[in-house]
């Protein structure tokens, strides 16, 4: 059953974002993924917190949440009921030291990867309050359809990625503000970003992405990388972790 009007649906293909304040999961099964996370944290040694990635290739109990209902009737109306699971992502800016995520497309650091990126999803969900004190994401509107944009470096120590955007005009962005678990949807080519976190609260989502599978994943491009067959039917012969 699908969770979004044909409003909301309509309005992320104009805008290639969609703010969804409405709890994804019950209270109990937010319960937890949130201590799934913390054992995810506890573990990362030396690692920071934003470089949580892939967690589900470690943790076999997260594919109750990545392939469950709720996730795929809310990203089904965007992307069709043929769907497979690209990835997911704990990004946790922890107070006061959370570095920035520069502005950036995801589907520029996925280049070459994939036959195409218009139909990538990303479902990003708030384990924390994420507000614009501790961060938040926020996005340019419309920008999904403009193609690649052009990247010029900055100081890794300080932001997630080692490069950003050029010239950049940001003065339209829109903050995604969210309660915990809440979540927002955004396009694979959509410019987005986050300031870093000043602020004395953690802001932790789990991102997990999407795509529709007429979208072929180059396995010579993709090693040690798995992909799940999450909905439906697969259409461009792709290898599927649960086949």
């Amino acid at each position: 059953m699908s969770k979004l009007t044909a409003e909301e649906v309509q309005f992320y293909k104009e805008h290639g974002y969609l703010l969804y304040h409405k709890p994804l999961f019950s209270p109990e099964k937010m319960a937890e993924l949130t201590q799934l996370f913390e054992e995810q944290l506890a573990q990362k040694g030396k690692k920071l917190s934003d470089e949580l990635d892939t967690p589900h290739f470690r943790e076999d109990r997260l594919l109750d949440f990545l392939l469950s209902e709720e996730a795929l009737d809310l990203v089904e109306p965007l992307i069709g009921p043929n769907i497979g699971l690209w990835s997911s992502h704990f990004i946790c800016k922890d107070p006061y030291v959370g570095r920035a995520t520069p502005w950036h497309e995801d589907s520029a650091y996925w280049k070459g990867r994939v036959s195409h990126f218009h139909s990538i999803v990303t479902i990003w969900l708030a384990l924390d309050r994420s507000s614009k004190e501790n961060g938040c994401m926020r996005v340019i509107p419309g920008t999904h359809t403009n193609g690649f944009s052009e990247y010029e470096p900055v100081d890794g120590s300080r932001n997630l990625f080692r490069t950003q955007i050029k010239n950049l005009d940001d003065s339209q962005a829109v903050y995604f503000e969210l309660e915990p678990g809440e979540c927002s949807l955004h396009d694979s080519r959509i410019i987005h970003g986050a300031t870093p976190n000043t602020s004395p609260y953690r802001r932790c989502g789990y991102t997990m992405r999407y795509f529709a599978t007429d979208m072929k994943v180059y396995p010579e491009k993709n090693p040690n990388f798995k992909v799940w067959l999450a909905r439906g039917k697969d259409l461009a012969g792709n290898e599927y972790a649960n086949a």
